[in-house]
């Protein structure tokens, strides 16, 4: 029965993850994009690159949410104090990363309603 749990978290542990590399891969491919047509065109709006950045800082935002998930979901079956040490790194590191991203989007939210 552990090796069927086993099994199953593995497989569901690999689909989140790779819903987390599609979003990433979207959001990326939509900054891009929307970078190229800024080169292009040439429009004087000045706060494109702020728009740029919170929009893709959300993908960002949502991708790092499905790693870690997925981190979690491989950890559950009878992890190792090993296991459970490198999860503690992951999770603290890319809580870091998340807590200062979604800081900086606050922070550009909030310049972008006092313009």
């Amino acid at each position: 029965m552990e090796d069927i749990l086993r099994q199953f978290s593995a497989t569901v542990a690999l689909l989140v993850e790779g819903v987390a590399v599609v979003l990433i891969a979207y959001g990326a491919a939509e900054a891009f994009a929307n970078s190229v047509r800024h080169f292009f065109h040439r429009t004087h709006d000045a706060g494109w690159r702020k728009a740029l950045f919170v929009r893709f800082g959300i993908w960002l935002l949502l991708g790092l949410q499905f790693a870690l998930a997925a981190d979690i979901v491989r950890s559950v079956i009878s992890p190792s104090w090993n296991d459970i040490g490198q999860l503690a790194a992951i999770a603290l590191i890319r809580t870091f990363l998340n807590y200062f991203l979604e800081r900086d989007l606050e922070e550009a939210e909030t310049a972008e309603k006092s313009n």
